[in-house]
């Protein structure tokens, strides 16, 4: 079976989501709802579906999203019990009704596929459901790092949603807890997967909501995003068992040294440590231009 978590906080799109659940053509999978201490109760809600879903409900005494994301999202894992498969489901996401189904027969090619990470084809939906993107489809097989790195150059796109991964994985790894969570999934699908890669069903959807109730749709947190955004990349450019390609890790530390200068974080200590990392992929030449971009904003436009 799937365990199916739901970090919960908001029942606006509640129902929505619910109604996904219930609409699975296949039911082998178990719902675990994780209340993190909201104002709003699912109950009332939940009651009607007691017939229609296999579920567990827990409602924290502390709020803790708001603190930390992934605490949340962690402590809703361990509400589950021995599932070998997991996915984190925003209370405001849709899932297509041959998600499950899809996963399960697709089951034996996963397991000779040797894979720890599944995801599905996936939209964006605004506040009353209406499409916001087309449909994202992926490779059946992609390396973690390939399908980053078009995440980043804006061709494709990925939420924490769309996602379901194996038990054994988040028990070695776990989510690294940057502010909000943001970026927290992409760098635990690189860890899952050891840089290795993504097992894709397009034949399933899963649509995501983007809208002012949710992080990625507010704007009143882009302090917490941009330190989120520059732990993030300097994790994964300073620890070489990210295998990013020679192309793809130039762009990625010529941007991250643009990040730094807009974020006003150029030190020493950061210039010499992506200094380091061009060398080592053997790209003298772009470190020393990295190096007197670096020391023009700092020090030329004072």
């Amino acid at each position: 079976m799937i365990a199916i978590v739901i970090p919960y906080y908001k029942i606006i799109f509640f129902e929505e989501t619910l109604i996904s659940l219930a609409n699975q053509t296949n039911k082998r999978f178990k719902v675990y709802i994780g209340d993190d201490a909201s104002p709003e109760s699912p109950m009332p809600l939940l009651e009607g579906y007691r017939d229609k879903l296999d579920f567990v409900y827990h409602r924290f005494d502390e709020n803790l999203g708001g603190i930390s994301l992934v605490e949340q999202w962690k402590r809703c894992i361990g509400l589950t019990i021995d599932e070998d498969w997991i996915m984190i489901l925003g209370d405001d996401d849709v899932l297509g009704s041959n998600v499950i189904e899809s996963f399960l027969l697709n089951y034996e090619k996963i397991v000779i596929s040797e894979v720890n990470l599944v995801r599905f084809a996936s939209k964006l939906i605004d506040a009353s459901g209406k499409d916001l993107s087309k449909i994202f489809f992926h490779p059946e097989l992609e390396l973690s790092t390939d399908s980053f790195f078009k995440k980043f150059q804006w061709e494709s796109r990925s939420s924490l949603s769309e996602y379901i991964f194996k038990r054994t994985s988040f028990n070695r790894f776990q989510f690294t807890d940057y502010p909000l969570g943001w970026y927290s999934d992409d760098k635990a699908w690189l860890d899952f997967t050891g840089c290795g890669f993504i097992y894709t069903q397009n034949d399933a959807l899963v649509k995501i909501r983007r809208s002012n109730e949710n992080i990625s749709g507010k704007t009143d947190n882009l302090d917490s995003k941009s330190l989120a955004n520059y732990l993030f990349f300097k994790d994964i450019l300073t620890n070489n068992k990210y295998s990013f390609n020679k192309h793809q890790k130039t762009t990625l530390l010529f941007c991250f040294g643009t990040l730094i200068k807009d974020q006003n974080r150029i030190t020493v200590n950061n210039t010499i440590i992506i200094f380091i990392q061009f060398i080592k992929i053997g790209s003298i030449y772009n470190g020393l231009r990295f190096l007197r971009r670096m020391l023009r904003s700092k020090y030329l436009k004072k």
